[in-house]
């Protein structure tokens, strides 16, 4: 609300007074604030970074924002008490999009491993879709996904996880699939996994040639 408006808190309705009122758009005959400023505007009630990250990412995926329009609501906001904000979107600025990415993002930089590219689409030479990786390293035709249960819990998952590790094979990919619980319970193990299979990439001939679209 306007800071010279006198209208209180009132069950679960939190009233905040602000000098820099959003631009307001009409959904459903509601003034809503665009979603960068409602996104930041709700993680400063947010102390957990995870949480935070997990807003910030879910914003981007659906294609409501975009890290930039974060980043510029950011800007201008100031740098006061937006410390946590910018540090958990670093990760989404580079292409994760959900917090066991940026969880494998911060293990990759870790690595000593050259840079790749987030949630990428890949496609053969033909252009025929591959799959979008969570990471991958074109350099050596590596990708890295981060396989949760939650998206195999129907067969319907599963078997669309088989095809596309069927499509990985056939294009020559060496492919890694790590449980995001694991980057947190033991990082060490993942980042040796992770050098070995950018090894086993590196080392082997590679089938044909792949290119990528942003996803």
């Amino acid at each position: 609300m306007p800071a010279d408006r006198r209208i209180a808190t009132t069950g679960f309705v939190h009233v905040e007074r602000t000098r820099h009122p959003p631009r307001a758009y009409v959904r459903g005959g509601l003034p809503v604030a665009p979603v960068p400023r409602a996104v930041l505007d709700a993680a400063r009630r947010l102390t957990n970074e995870d949480e935070i990250q997990a807003m910030m990412a879910e914003s981007v995926q659906r294609r409501f924002c975009t890290t930039g329009m974060l980043t510029d609501e950011l800007d201008q906001a100031g740098r006061a008490g937006t410390a946590l904000f910018r540090k958990a979107l670093i990760p989404l600025a580079d292409g994760a999009r959900s917090v066991a990415e940026a969880d494998a993002w911060h293990l990759l930089r870790r690595s000593g491993l050259p840079p790749g590219q987030w949630n990428v689409a890949i496609y053969d030479a033909d252009g025929n879709y591959l799959a979008t990786p969570d990471f991958w390293c074109d350099e050596v035709a590596f990708a890295w996904e981060i396989d949760s249960y939650r998206h195999h819990t129907s067969l319907e998952d599963h078997r669309a996880t088989v095809a596309r590790n069927a499509r990985y094979a056939a294009a020559g990919i060496v492919v890694l699939q790590t449980l995001p619980s694991r980057l947190r319970t033991e990082p060490d193990v993942v980042l040796g996994e992770l050098r070995a299979a950018f090894r086993a990439a590196q080392g082997r001939p590679r089938q044909g040639s792949l290119f990528k679209r942003t996803a």
